[in-house]
């Protein structure tokens, strides 16, 4: 997974480095580091950044530092630190405290003694390192999930190379992004809208976060606009699992940020040969969740049912001409109560959601 600020505050030589709030965010990927030079941070940063106040280049009093963090929530920022001493800014204002823990942002404190060049040296270089070894696991997972690799064996011993265990037994998990009031496109269909980019990374941005609380060790995977994971199936961890990204989907709709997400889940693996096709199952869950839009947001491969029956069927007109022979139409203007048999299966589909 990627480094986290708490694993940047263990890095050996930043021990004087002292969080000061934020604890709860501690989980937030850091994507590089950002010194701020001018009197707004807004336009300079992407989201991911942990960015440093120095006050030497602009005066920063209270108000201004509380604005810099009130930008950085906006832009999705990973922490913010601040440098303290005789000089420029000599402490930390309780009013910014109390924001970043009311923002959920980790606020750190650091001592003018310890030099900056110190501090980015030993960030960047870890960052580097950890990007490098999260790109190598990410290309494993991905030709893994997807069959495109030549021998099992040696795609497995470079995986244990790359520090990622592969499981036998890991049920895969696809999350893709849909469209919402903000700023996503229709899922493979239309042009991104405007703003976009700055959602997916929000969205990339607290989906690691709660990957990284709940301690998953496997790579995020970005393909299209999906995100790919995988959740452990032990004995009744899945159910756990669930659960939490369950109520985060529901929590990500109902933010101010209109940010709408939808998920497929497929069966458990038995072997790593079977991860092809459980990546196909997900898919095509996610693809009923496309169409449903079920109340929870997730669709589960193994409660599909009639469906997993219907995707055996590789010739699509067949399933046309079923459901045309079976059904036929589900309105008839000419009959006496033609919405009937409409909101029966809509009655019976909220009943399966």
């Amino acid at each position: 997974m990627s480094l986290t600020v708490s694993e940047i505050l263990a890095l050996e030589g930043l021990s004087a480095l002292r969080l000061r709030a934020g604890q709860q965010g501690l989980q937030l990927a850091v994507r590089w580091y950002y010194v701020a030079e001018n009197e707004n941070i807004a336009e300079w940063i992407m989201g991911g950044e942990l960015v440093f106040i120095t006050g030497i280049n602009h005066p920063r009093d209270e108000d201004n530092l509380i604005h810099l963090l009130m930008e950085g929530k906006q832009r999705g920022i990973a922490g913010m630190v601040i440098l303290t001493g005789d000089q420029y800014i000599q402490a930390i204002p309780p009013r910014l405290i109390a924001l970043a823990d009311e923002l959920g942002i980790p606020l750190i404190e650091q001592p003018y003694l310890l030099k900056m060049v110190i501090v980015t040296e030993r960030i960047g270089t870890a960052l580097v390192r950890s990007e490098n070894a999260l790109q190598s696991q990410r290309d494993i997972l991905l030709q893994l999930l997807t069959g495109d690799y030549p021998d099992l064996q040696i795609l497995h011993q470079r995986a244990l190379h790359q520090q990622l265990d592969l499981p036998a037994r890991c049920g895969w998990r696809r999350c893709a992004l849909k469209e919402s009031s903000a700023c996503f496109a229709s899922f493979l269909r239309s042009r991104p809208k405007p703003g976009s980019r700055q959602a997916r990374r929000t969205v990339r941005q607290r989906l690691q976060q709660q990957l990284n609380q709940q301690g998953n060790p496997f790579p995020l995977v970005e393909r299209s606009n999906m995100f790919l994971f995988l959740l452990p199936d032990e004995e009744g961890e899945f159910y756990q699992q669930k659960k939490w990204l369950q109520a985060w989907l529901h929590a990500l709709a109902e933010g101010d940020d209109g940010l709408s997400l939808l998920c497929g889940l497929s069966a458990p693996v038995q072997q790593l040969q079977g991860y092809p096709a459980r990546a196909v199952a997900a898919r095509q869950a996610l693809d009923l969740s496309d169409s449903l839009r079920p109340a929870q947001r997730i669709s589960d491969y193994q409660q599909l049912g009639f469906i997993k029956l219907l995707s055996a069927v590789s010739d699509p007109t067949l399933l046309s001409d079923f459901m045309h022979d079976t059904l036929g139409c589900l309105i008839e203007p000419d009959r006496k109560s033609p919405w009937l048999l409409l909101e029966t299966l809509e009655t019976l589909l909220a009943g399966e959601r």
